[in-house]
Order: C-alpha cells, then structure tokens, then sequence
C-alpha cells in the first residue's frame, strides 16, 4: 500500500540540502500512515511513502532511497527492532536514520530501540511540529553525510588518477622517447643500484654494450626516419631477448645500447649478448651498403665481475665499452668479452 505526497522541493522551508526528503513509513496499521500523511502533507520539500510489510522494507528503502525511516516498533514477523538491525547489517541502507515509532515511552524499551541502531524515538500519535523538526533534522545530517561521502569519493578518485599521472610522468622521465626503453639517466641510476646490491650480496653484474654495424651508412640512405625505424626493431628486438625482469635495458645513446644483467657470469652474459646479435640479424633490416652484411647486423662488448667495496661502477662500463671497440675492430656483427682479469682493481668472476 502506497501513500505519497511528491512536490518540487522549498529550500526556504529545509534550507540543509536542494533534495527533497523522502519518508519512508514502515507500519502494518494504515490509519497510522494516514495519521502521518496528514501531518506532513503541507510540507511541499517532503515526499511520503509508506510500506504496510515489513518483509518488505529494506527492498522497497533500495527502491525508493529515503532520506529518514519511521519504523513502527511492533508489528507481526518482524518487529521493529529486530528490522531496525536488519536495516543496519545491510550494506545499502545501513546508513539510513531510523526512527522508532511506539506507543509506550518506557525507558527500557526505549534502550532497546537505541541498542538495535535506532536513531531516535518518537511516541505515537507524534506532535506534527516535533515530527517534522525531527524528519528534517535526521535527513539533513544523512544528505550531508552523503555529499561528504561523494566529496570523498570525488576527492580520491582525483588523487588516485593524479598518482596515475605522475607515475606516468615518471615512466616518461626514465623511458628513451624513440625506442621506449629506458634511458641513460635511469640506466645509471638503476645501475648503480645493482653495483652495490652486487657488492653487499657478493654476487657477479654483467654488462652489455652494443652498436648498430655501420648505421650512419643505413641514416644517410634511408634518412632519419628509416634511422628511426631501424634503431626501435633493434631496441624491441633486444628488449625481447633479455628475459628476467631485474635486468635493465636501455638506449646508451645513438644507435648504442646498454644492458645491465645482475647476478649473472661473463658465461651467461655472453650467451644472453649471442642471442641478441642472432635475433637482430634474423630481422633482415635491409641494410644494402653495408660492407658487413646485406641485413642490419650489432657488435657487443660483455664485461662482467664481482665488485669489491669501494669500486667504481663506471669501471666495468669501460670493460664493455673497450670489448665492444675490440669486436667491431675485429670484423663487427659479434660478441666480444670476458671476465675482469686478476690484475684488474675489481675480482674476476
């Protein structure tokens, strides 16, 4: 059974929100929600609705969305306090204010209405003045709670999505604007990271350095476009190749690349640099004035140790840098490398 009054809300008259209130009367005697009908029906800002089943309360208050609950303490099934608890286990309308309705002003009673989660009580047959003073009270406090609440949401959602964007900031800070692996910048300091990580754990670091064969010939034949488009099949190409997530791979600058691969021997290094020079030479760049292949072909230089205290990360950057010039002076498109050596100022592997 439906009873309601609906008009276009009076902020004069309830000057806490622009919603209009939305009663909701759980009673199983009609003459009561009569009775209150009445009583609210001048109240152009108030809209009333009235359910006769407490069954079916808490589905008709997910319906309807109403800003305060008049809820009769005893009805047949289900009496009030047991479904005023029922209203607050529920995640969609738990924050709904409650008031208990009841013929009786017995303290203990009373109490007990308070301990199931009620909000107030009122005595029925209610004074109009009191009833509508306390409608407008409960509702207001329960509309602002939901415009913090939005604001809240509003207000996180506004946070998160700036974190998002400067995490992405910061990816784009650290990432080679061509080739979208990481840059110089963040190789270093990534590396130097992994240089003292090695140097505490005692564990071997192995660097590659790597050049494109002959690629000034291949940028003044195809342009910097063509220039461009070679370098990001490289850079992907080697980016495939180098498997675990804690090795670093970055564009060195140029057309050189620069890989970091912690805990790993000159052995592995060699044969993770092997398969990168294998791979890019199976991409079969067209490269037709090379005099080192018809296809786009890279040198690599791999040095690795394990560094003692007080060394210079730089150092072994240098090892790979010199078997890098060693294996495009020997005839390019090949790996060249080894351990430190014992005379070295860092131990071998």
């Amino acid at each position: 059974m439906n009873i309601s009054s609906n008009a276009t809300s009076e902020s004069a008259r309830f000057p806490y929100s622009a919603r209009p209130l939305m009663v909701l009367l759980v009673d199983d005697q009609a003459f009561v929600a009569e009775f209150i009908r009445r009583q609210l029906v001048s109240e152009h800002d108030i809209n009333f609705h009235y359910c006769i089943n407490p069954v079916d309360a808490i589905s008709t208050a997910e319906k309807i969305g109403p800003t305060v609950v008049l809820l009769d303490l005893v009805m047949p099934d289900i009496d009030g306090l047991m479904l005023c608890r029922q209203f607050r286990n529920h995640p969609t309308v738990c924050d709904l204010p409650v008031v208990m309705l009841s013929s009786t002003e017995d303290s203990v009673v009373k109490a007990q209405g308070f301990a199931a989660g009620a909000n107030d009580y009122l005595v029925k047959p209610p004074d109009k003045i009191e009833l509508i003073a306390r409608l407008r009270y409960h509702s207001a406090s329960y509309i602002n709670k939901l415009q913090r609440d939005e604001a809240y949401r509003a207000l996180r959602a506004s946070q998160m999505r700036l974190e998002e964007l400067n995490m992405e900031l910061l990816q784009l800070a650290n990432l080679d604007g061509l080739t979208g692996l990481a840059n110089r910048r963040y190789f270093n300091e990534r590396y130097s990271e992994e240089w003292a990580r090695a140097v505490r754990t005692k564990k071997p670091i192995a660097l590659i350095m790597s050049d494109v064969d002959r690629f000034k010939v291949f940028n003044d034949h195809y342009g910097h476009l063509g220039g461009d488009d070679c370098l990001k099949q490289v850079a992907a190409t080697i980016k495939a190749a180098v498997g675990r997530p804690g090795d670093i791979v970055a564009r060195y600058g140029g057309e050189e690349f620069i890989i970091a691969l912690p805990n790993t021997s000159i052995e592995g290094a060699v044969c993770v640099a092997e398969k990168i020079r294998a791979d890019v030479e199976q991409q079969a760049i067209p490269h037709p004035f090379s005099d080192i292949s018809a296809h786009v072909t890279i040198s690599l230089g791999v040095a690795a140790v394990i560094p003692q205290p007080g060394t210079d990360p730089a150092t072994l950057i240098k090892q790979a840098d010199q078997y890098l010039y060693q294996a495009k002076n020997t005839g390019r498109n090949r790996v060249q490398g080894a351990a430190f050596s014992p005379d070295d100022p860092v131990s071998v592997v």
